[in-house]
């Protein structure tokens, strides 16, 4: 999940393992010389497309429902074997599996969960998660395209999610997070290495695959604006822009309206995202655990209010997928009983069955 300045707003249930996927705050000392940021690495031509790559896993239908699982986690995710996930999934009717990864061992595990999967219509894609404790942007960003250059040679696939919710790690306090100085400007450069790092990396070894940008939540608009401007927290401009091909963003129970999501000051968060002019992907979609209600309720405002209210808009803002997190509880140690099934893997709760009914009343 993410650092909790504001428990209410912020404590994301990421579906990258962990919402601070960034780990603790950074705090690197000094700014990055230059409007550039970090070089590319000296390693970039080293590595093409690796012949021992398996066949890319792409959709051969539908990606409009989805859900969030932890593969690389114990947990439920142990006592419930991959076919087992798979016959869940397929019973709801969802067609992506979005799981998180940071490092070889676990690539190579979500790869033959992923081969495995595709065979009957469940997509799965990775998040390729990466910690901010790098001393400045180059570093992240060295390290970074490393790091996506090991998982992708092990497995390749239609999308790759770059980082989660690394937005609330840079920001400055208890803020809304919507403009460029609600952010730490040091943290920014190196989570914007981290990103850019990601990304070239990926496209090294995979350069037809999709990227998503890695989702944040609520309010927290201003990293996203910032990579797409080239822009930063101390005001400056000019420095690298980012571009990827699908915005993702996360949304909860407890924050309100998508259209008029208000904190400090109040704001149409999916419009901001729209603006991005790419499609949209609400890849959390989420009840909170402290939820003010019996788990019928839950049940009933989580095919309502959420999944029903994001739909109608859907088509307004290029709402092109909705994935439900989670599909597991996590157990007693981890970040809270998220899931639509408690974390024994079998026992499912109300909201799953108003999961499966609303995706089956509402085929996409």
């Amino acid at each position: 999940m993410l650092l909790s300045f504001a428990v209410v707003f912020t404590l994301a249930a990421c579906g990258g393992g962990g919402g601070d996927s960034g780990g603790s705050a950074t705090t690197a000392a000094g700014s990055q010389a230059g409007v550039s940021g970090a070089s590319s690495p000296s390693t970039a031509s080293e590595s093409g497309a690796s012949s021992t790559a398996l066949p890319a896993i792409a959709p051969s239908g539908s990606v409009f429902y989805g859900m969030n699982g932890h593969v690389n986690l114990a947990g439920p995710y142990t006592k419930s074997t991959p076919e087992q996930q798979l016959a869940q999934l397929k019973d709801l009717n969802v067609t992506l599996y979005r799981n998180d990864v940071s490092n070889v061992e676990g690539a190579q595990k979500l790869s033959s969960i992923a081969q495995m999967m595709a065979k009957s219509g469940v997509t799965v894609y990775p998040v390729i998660l990466q910690q901010l404790n790098f001393p400045d942007e180059n570093a992240a960003y060295q390290a970074s395209y490393t790091l996506a250059q090991q998982i992708v040679n092990v497995q390749h696939y239609a999308y790759y999610e770059v980082t989660n919710e690394l937005a609330p790690t840079c920001l400055v306090g208890w803020v809304d997070g919507a403009t460029s100085t609600d952010y730490k400007n040091d943290c920014f450069q190196i989570a914007r290495g981290v990103i850019r790092g990601l990304i070239a990396g990926i496209k090294s070894v995979d350069p037809v695959g999709k990227i998503i940008i890695g989702g944040n939540t609520w309010t927290h608009l201003g990293l996203d604006v910032m990579l797409a401007n080239g822009t930063q927290p101390d005001g400056t401009s000019g420095h690298p822009v980012v571009a990827w091909d699908i915005t993702a963003w996360h949304w909860y129970s407890e924050q309100g309206d998508i259209t008029h999501a208000c904190g400090t000051l109040c704001y149409n968060v999916i419009g901001t995202l729209q603006s991005f002019g790419k499609p949209i992907w609400i890849n959390e979609v989420g009840m909170r655990p402290d939820f003010p209600g019996t788990p019928d309720q839950a049940g009933t405002f989580m095919a309502n209010s959420m999944m029903g209210a994001l739909l109608a808009i859907a088509p307004q803002y290029n709402i092109q997928s909705l994935q439900v997190y989670e599909l597991y509880d996590d157990p007693p140690t981890g970040q809270g009983p998220y899931g639509i099934m408690l974390n024994d893997g079998v026992t499912k709760k109300p909201t799953y069955a108003a999961v499966k009914n609303f995706i089956a009343t509402n085929p996409r």
